[in-house]
């Protein structure tokens, strides 16, 4: 992974090699700013050249990709032609804890309700001053817009960015919707047919509308056929395995189906109904969208079609990352073969300071204070112990203890009972925890194995 660097100043330089930052350190020349994502701050050097850098995002429900890439323009010697080629230098996986929000309002919500029930004082319920604002998102989605863009403002101070650009919609609707719009790039009808068949892949969660057959090869198929007038807008498509379709032909639906009636009319209703959560992801993106443009850097989009076609032409794994570093125009790719730093939003603790059982009665108290001896859960620290059964070097995630006595979460698990006396800070709590995802197999890899 590219190591991210800063000049005397503070300011972001270009990122380095892993083998150079090492170097670096070596020498003296450079001190350690941060463990995760790795920013070390040079000693002797202010401000130098920039290549430009480019941040992609590809917004997701639990899981945002994050790729930092290098933009690269080649010249084909023999045709004059101008290649969009990318270097991949940094990759993440940023996952949101917007199902621990709902269900924390959800257990609120139902603490509330039994309280208002009880023999307490009456409180009239209040309705009528809560009118929500313009923009207003549900906290679980506005805790997936906010950490987005704190991450984008992180990387902005630690990189040189020049561009920004996001997968701003999954699919292409435009295309799909009229078929026949005008185009160089609707023109070679490539691209619009990954747009439709991921979309309806997406709506029928890729089974057989009639039979509900899996894992077998899907067509598309006309709810009214063509031959009595049907279009090929998506609200008239649906999937069905090869023996469904040659069997329905060019029949009528009511006629198709009329011995299974619940089946016609769960495909009549299903037909009608978008994608779950459609509008919720859309109202992030676009409100991602307008908060990335006041940064002040370009901001460019690309749909999720081409962000698979991409990724199938290039032959690349799939992952967060690297659906990522594939959104948008792009001819080439290239270093993507790399670990990706998987980032969990753990929050900074509760308010809470009561443990409660199940029936809602307290079971047991938390600490009134969250710093213990100068630490706090979540804290990334060293311990050095020297003698005993848990001797040696400990580094990892910290949970604090009124005692004294420390749980570290390493990369092999959890060691307990460390004293604090053993323990040094070497990065604070942030609110997040961080671990390392390995290569992703290539296509020849997963062969071989």
């Amino acid at each position: 992974m590219a190591v991210f660097v800063l000049d005397k100043k503070q300011q972001p330089l270009m990122p380095c090699s892993e083998k150079r930052a090492r170097l670096l350190l070596q020498r003296n020349r450079a001190v350690v700013v941060r463990l995760h994502p790795f920013t070390i701050r040079l000693k002797d050097r202010i401000g130098g050249t920039a290549q430009p850098l480019r941040l992609q995002l590809d917004p997701g429900s639990k899981t945002t990709g994050l790729a930092l890439v290098r933009e690269v323009e080649n010249i084909d010697p023999d045709t004059g032609e101008v290649r969009s080629e990318a270097v991949v230098l940094w990759l993440g996986e940023l996952t949101h804890r917007g199902a621990a929000i709902r269900d924390a309002l959800t257990a609120r919500r139902a603490i509330r309700r039994n309280r208002r029930n009880r023999k307490t004082r009456y409180r009239a319920p209040r309705f009528l001053n809560r009118a929500k604002p313009k923009g207003w998102l549900p906290p679980s989605l506005r805790h997936r817009l906010e950490t987005t863009l704190s991450w984008v403002k992180r990387l902005q101070r630690l990189a040189p960015l020049t561009c920004i650009r996001q997968e701003l919609v999954r699919f292409d609707t435009q295309a799909m919707q009229t078929p026949e719009i005008s185009g160089v790039e609707y023109q070679q009808g490539e691209l619009a047919g990954y747009e439709l068949r991921e979309y309806l892949l997406e709506k029928w969660h890729r089974t057989c509308a009639y039979c509900g057959a899996k894992d077998v090869p899907l067509e598309i198929e006309h709810i009214i056929p063509r031959s009595k007038g049907g279009s090929d807008r998506v609200s008239n498509l649906t999937l069905a395995c090869t023996h469904c379709n040659q069997q329905k032909g060019n029949q009528d639906i009511d006629v198709y189906l009329k011995d299974r009636p619940s089946v016609l009319r769960r495909i009549q209703t299903h037909v009608k109904t978008p994608l779950q959560d459609a509008a919720a992801v859309n109202a992030t993106r676009w409100a991602l969208f307008n908060h990335l443009k006041a940064t002040g850097l370009p901001v460019t989009t690309g749909s999720g079609g081409r962000t698979k076609y991409n990724r199938r032409r290039l032959e690349i794994p799939k992952t967060h990352a690297l659906d990522a570093a594939c959104v948008g125009e792009i001819d080439a790719l290239h270093g993507w073969n790399r670990p990706a730093l998987a980032i969990k939003a753990t929050g900074r603790g509760s308010y809470q300071r009561t443990l409660l059982s199940r029936f809602g009665f307290p079971r047991g108290y938390l600490t009134r204070q969250k710093r213990i001896k100068g630490f706090q859960t979540g804290d990334r620290v060293i311990a050095q112990v020297a003698t005993g059964k848990k001797a040696g070097t400990h580094s990892g995630r910290v949970a604090v203890r009124a005692s004294g006595s420390f749980n570290i979460q390493t990369a092999h698990g959890v060691v307990q009972g460390i004293s604090h006396r053993h323990c040094r800070v070497v990065q604070r709590a942030d609110g997040y925890g961080y671990t390392f995802q390995p290569q992703p197999k290539t296509e020849e890899a997963r062969r071989a194995a």
